[in-house]
């Protein structure tokens, strides 16, 4: 258990951390969700709506620390990929 002052705080700090990174992670899942729901639709037109709305909140667990850039900018170019693949 924590002893010092400083160790104590930061043990309060990293429960406020993971609690703020767990529901931004589930707020990227979501919009990746309606996504994938879309491309399964096959609707093209919802599909590149529902991109162009996760492309920033992906973007924005970048800068927040949450997901890596380069796995981001792969998941990304995957789903484009297969949004333009919709007949």
């Amino acid at each position: 258990m924590a002893n010092t002052p400083q160790s104590k705080k930061r043990a309060r700090q990293t429960v406020r951390r993971n609690a703020v990174n767990r529901s931004r992670r589930s707020r990227i899942r979501t919009f990746l969700r309606k996504v994938e729901e879309a491309i399964a639709s096959g609707d093209k037109d919802a599909a590149s709506a529902a991109l162009r709305l996760a492309q920033p909140e992906m973007m924005r667990g970048v800068t927040k620390g949450v997901l890596h850039k380069n796995t981001v900018a792969r998941k990304i170019s995957r789903l484009s990929s297969r949004v333009k693949a919709i007949v």
